[in-house]
């Protein structure tokens, strides 16, 4: 017996650096009811090219429809899956904590464990940039959650194959 099985799916797309490109593919997923959880844009080392890497959940049959009806989308290039794939994956997250007097040694300990950088300093505040896989950036959240966070601003994923693909 076959189950569906959600699982994190992150997909890398190459596609034309053209004016309403990611317009079209996020009408396609929300179109059809998909939600994407993270979601990065950028030029490749060729500038008539982009990557989108783009992170949602769902079973093989609805991620191969999804990849399937990307491909047929003008200016795209290619669709790479890299679920069940060797790829290394990073995230950024810049963190504003809270840095009473008594909190600011603990707090530096923990960036420096984590191989953070503090990236802004203020009066009562500082401002970390750390970088990692998100279990990374999600234990960093963790353990100074207690210490008191102001805001925070994530990348989302960004991945490549270990392997060309």
């Amino acid at each position: 017996m076959n189950e569906k099985k959600d699982e994190k799916r992150i997909l890398s797309l190459l596609v034309d650096n053209q004016p309403g490109v990611l317009s079209r593919i996020v009408g396609l997923f929300s179109g059809r009811g998909f939600n994407i959880e993270s979601l990065c844009v950028a030029e490749t080392n060729d500038p008539l090219v982009s990557r989108i890497t783009l992170v949602t959940w769902g079973d093989t049959v609805i991620s191969e429809q999804i990849k399937k009806q990307i491909n047929k989308l003008i200016n795209v290039i290619k669709v790479l899956d890299y679920t069940g794939t060797a790829f290394v994956q990073r995230e950024m997250a810049l963190v504003r904590i809270r840095a009473k007097p008594e909190h600011r040694a603990e707090i530096l300990r923990t960036v420096d464990i984590f191989r953070g950088r503090v990236v802004d300093v203020g009066t009562d505040f500082y401002t970390i940039e750390v970088t990692g896989d998100e279990e990374k950036i999600n234990a960093f959240l963790n353990l100074v959650k207690p210490i008191g966070i102001n805001e925070i601003a994530r990348t989302g994923a960004i991945a490549l194959a270990r392997e060309k693909q």
